[in-house]
């Protein structure tokens, strides 16, 4: 008895290898009948700006369904190419991956369509610690003293300029594979013509901060800016003090003096008389 239970497991263990092997099999001719294609990858990790040449790409099979739009085929085509993002190893390269032909290396190779790049002085307060890097977005904020209006004393603002502005590089660094704070004393943004001017001429008025903000926050908040008075509140006037009843004395009118008179005593027949006048 035991022996058939035996020899049937063991009958079991050999249709359930058999029905293995016939579905890794099929699964094996099902692979090899797809269609695929030699897809140009990234052999290293490619940092934006950097100018590509053959020891940085490898081909890899890639099913021809799956294929990347822009993908290249012969590494012979991006000789020279300039990255114009950072590209994983691995990665395939791709057209808009790139700067276009003739584009020379460097930070101007990154620089989007229409904008510009300017460098700002920063320091550790500034530079938000050092945890503005390449690919963060900041806002601008300026700390000045405003003009005159009239006979009133110019008041202390602190207001947000620019909003949503791109780090391109640190320093002299455009890597945006890092993650570490880093203190530098120069950082470089990507504006408008417009936007341009408008940093130009806040940093010569006041003090520039930098407000790191969320990469994926496209809103834009609207803000009159704050004052000293507005921030330490405004200040009680004294209450007035009660009037006073103040009681002049009228000096009176002075007396007018009598008016002086001429008398003369008159001695006739032994009698005196005085006669006034």
């Amino acid at each position: 008895m035991k022996n058939f239970k035996a020899l049937g497991l063991i009958l079991l263990a050999l249709l359930i290898g058999l029905a293995a092997a016939a579905y890794a099999t099929g699964w094996v001719s099902r692979q090899a009948g797809i269609a695929s294609n030699k897809v140009v990858v990234a052999a290293v990790d490619i940092e934006l700006g950097t100018r590509i040449n053959a020891e940085m790409l490898s081909t890899l099979d890639w099913p021809s369904a799956a294929v990347p739009p822009g993908a290249f085929i012969d590494a012979k085509d991006l000789q020279d190419r300039i990255a114009k993002v950072g590209i994983l190893r691995g990665e395939p390269l791709i057209e808009r991956k790139l700067a276009p032909l003739g584009t020379l290396g460097g930070l101007s190779a990154v620089i989007a369509e229409g904008k510009r790049a300017m460098t700002v002085r920063v320091n550790d307060v500034v530079g938000v610690a050092g945890f503005a890097l390449p690919g963060n977005y900041v806002d601008v904020m300026v700390n000045a003293q405003q003009d005159k209006d009239g006979a009133e004393e110019g008041k202390q603002i602190s207001i947000t300029v620019l909003e949503r502005v791109l780090v391109l590089a640190v320093a002299q660094e455009a890597g945006r594979d890092d993650t570490k704070p880093k203190v530098v004393s120069a950082v470089t943004l990507e504006l408008s013509p417009e936007d341009s001017e408008k940093l130009d001429l806040a940093r010569s008025v006041g003090t520039l901060s930098l407000v790191l903000r969320n990469q994926v926050d496209q809103k834009t908040v609207a803000t009159a800016g704050i004052t000293k008075t507005e921030l330490f509140g405004t200040p009680k006037k004294p209450a007035p003090k009660p009037a006073v009843a103040v009681k002049r004395r009228v000096a009176a009118a002075p007396r007018p003096l009598a008016a002086r008179r001429t008398c003369v005593e008159v001695i006739q027949h032994g009698a005196s008389t005085l006669s006034c006048f």
